[in-house]
């Protein structure tokens, strides 16, 4: 609350036995995290050549730690009592927002002399969270209005649209018209029953500019023909989702820079290849069938 440089060196001893042992974990972190220009040398960030991130990779850092409960109750205090030696001691966060601008939640200050002063919020109205990144401002005053200008901005220019829904009915209106053109080659039987893997959309929700005709496209990726045998969950193509203005997505020079993530399009029944068994029980009941309906003709002559 009130960056503690002692505290945050007391913490990384404790946790890495010493400040080269918690690097080492927060690299590791960072390496999971897939921040590629970001690299860690000590708990503090104190001014060093190999201690270095970006703004869209905190943004990146900022939206996995707001995910632990202790850590965003923490952020998001204004002040706190603490007792030292049996003396209370008044800790007041200092982070200018909280408090002031409605809706924000956290979550640090910071300030070196190489990176001036700079601020990371976070702010909640109408189910939108947004994370901010200010950095190297000259002053206090500086990181605080161009802050409040990038929440207010986004609040203001931004609307939520629930993409797990439009890729549900996107998906089952193309389900309605194309699923029986799907033929499964040697297969014992066609019985196809497809469906969207939505475990991969962490967020169903995604923020597009208003009053615009940018929206959320979709596009399938499935080939017609399968081979036998398909097991059941088995992945047998995908949906690309593209935030976009153009109505023909394929025919889009740009398709790809304006991809937001695909997901699997998988198959719930397993299909098994036909064998000689399969054959045989095939001959045989056609046989049978044939000689009783050939038996019954005679008879009937």
């Amino acid at each position: 609350m009130v960056s503690g440089n002692d505290a945050a060196v007391a913490l990384a001893e404790y946790v890495g036995n010493d400040l080269d042992g918690f690097s080492l974990l927060m690299n590791s972190k960072a390496k999971e995290l897939n921040l590629l220009s970001t690299h860690f040398v000590s708990p503090h960030g104190l001014d060093h050549e190999n201690h270095y991130t970006t703004a869209y990779e905190l943004a990146k850092l900022t939206d996995y730690a707001l995910q632990n409960e202790i850590f965003s109750k923490i952020v998001n205090t204004d002040t706190y009592t603490i007792n030292i030696n049996n003396s209370p001691k008044n800790l007041h966060n200092t982070n200018e927002l909280l408090g002031y601008i409605d809706g924000v939640y956290g979550v640090k200050t910071g300030f070196t002399n190489g990176a001036n002063r700079c601020l990371v919020s976070a702010c909640k109205r109408n189910n939108i969270d947004v994370i901010s990144i200010v950095l190297g401002c000259d002053t206090k005053k500086d990181r605080t209005l161009d802050s409040i200008n990038l929440i207010n901005y986004t609040f203001e220019n931004y609307e939520s649209v629930n993409i797990k829904e439009i890729i549900e009915n996107n998906f089952n209106s193309w389900k309605e018209k194309n699923v029986s053109l799907i033929k499964t080659n040697k297969g014992t039987s066609n019985d196809l029953d497809l469906y969207i893997d939505t475990s991969q959309i962490i967020n169903p929700n995604y923020l597009i500019l208003k009053n615009t005709d940018n929206k959320i496209n979709t596009q399938i990726e499935i080939n017609s023909n399968l081979q036998a045998p398909i097991d059941s969950a088995s992945t047998i193509g995908k949906m690309k989702v593209y935030y976009d203005s153009i109505n023909d997505i394929p025919n889009s020079e740009n398709t790809e820079s304006n991809l937001i993530f695909s997901v699997n399009i998988k198959n719930k029944n397993a299909i098994l290849r036909k064998d000689i068994y399969y054959y045989m029980h095939y001959f045989l009941s056609n046989y049978t069938s044939y000689f009783s309906n050939v038996v019954n003709w005679y008879k009937s002559s």
